[in-house]
């Protein structure tokens, strides 16, 4: 089967024929319909570190929605052609970085990963769920805790922005939007938000409940500085891996958080808003042959939402 896969740091993805996967005693295979493009996949190509760690050559993709083609011995409660997204941070190895991902025809993955994708979601909408919906949704609803009627801030209003901006919107909070892209504005402002800036230095003083950063480039310190004594900043994005802030403002009784991946259930959760129109996020999608050529538009910052492959 094809496979875009990972050969060594700072090379481009090889186009390879690979053995297709063989399901196993409590094992499925699923034939891959959908898998989105994240900043993870271009981290994964360039940072040393990451490469030591992965078992090179490695097929990339981790936000993995197909149909399940073959089911294992020991699998129970799944059958061929059950249409499920696949969680990226669940039991098996992380897929596209220590195991065998979803840019490729087929997946191997474990059962209690699955989530079931309603009829009414498009295959890419149900991987966009899989690592942007679910990595939003625990950041915000789980790690943030978010309440009705806070004052909640947002930073970055990319593929798990705009979802997380949605998601509070529709939980009772107040939200507040720092997105420097400003021909994007009338697509936040569309998702019901309260008002959108340019930078997160303009909320100083704010008094918000929860600030969720999405970005992490250079903006962790604003995100304090907006938050309430007693208040929260979840960080998600890691733009620069180097966070800078004012320890003062951190001591203000506020909480700094980190938030990474999200579960099943998450990933359930946003299914069921999606399914009930309540969510509609920015995809693009893109054909197969496209992955290596989507990445570079990522990396670039030329891509408004979530990329995903559709085959």
């Amino acid at each position: 089967m094809r496979a875009y896969q990972l050969t060594g740091t700072n090379l481009p993805l090889a186009l390879n024929q690979v053995p297709a996967p063989v399901a196993g005693p409590g094992e499925v295979v699923i034939d891959v319909k959908a898998c989105g493009l994240c900043h993870s996949d271009i981290g994964f190509m360039t940072d040393p570190a990451m490469g030591a760690i992965m078992p090179l050559p490695l097929t990339l993709g981790h936000e993995i929605a197909g149909r399940i083609a073959a089911v294992g011995p020991d699998v129970a409660g799944w059958r061929i052609g059950d249409r499920v997204g696949v969680c990226p941070s669940g039991a098996a190895p992380i897929p596209g970085f220590l195991a065998p991902g979803g840019f490729a025809d087929k997946y191997k993955g474990l059962p209690e990963d699955l989530i079931r994708i309603p009829d009414s979601i498009s295959w890419a909408l149900g991987a966009a769920a899989t690592d942007a919906g679910m990595t939003s949704y625990h950041a915000l609803m789980v790690r943030g805790g978010l309440q009705p009627g806070w004052r909640v801030g947002i930073i970055g209003f990319g593929g798990l922005g705009q979802i997380a901006a949605r998601v509070a919107v529709l939980k009772g909070a107040e939200v507040c939007v720092a997105e420097p892209k400003q021909d994007i504005w009338p697509l936040i402002r569309a998702a019901g938000v309260a008002s959108v800036v340019a930078d997160a230095a303009d909320w100083a003083g704010s008094n918000l409940d929860l600030a969720v950063d999405f970005a992490g480039f250079g903006t962790t310190g604003k995100a304090l500085d907006a938050v309430r004594p007693g208040g929260t900043v979840v960080q998600v994005g890691i733009g620069n891996p180097e966070l800078v802030f004012d320890a003062t403002s951190l001591l203000a009784n506020k909480s700094l958080l980190g938030s990474m991946g999200g579960t099943v259930q998450d990933i359930a959760a946003v299914y069921e808003l999606m399914a009930a129109g309540e969510i509609a996020p920015e995809v693009t999608e893109i054909a197969f042959e496209q992955i290596p050529e989507g990445l570079s538009r990522l990396e670039a910052g030329q891509v408004t939402g979530r990329l995903v492959m559709v085959s």
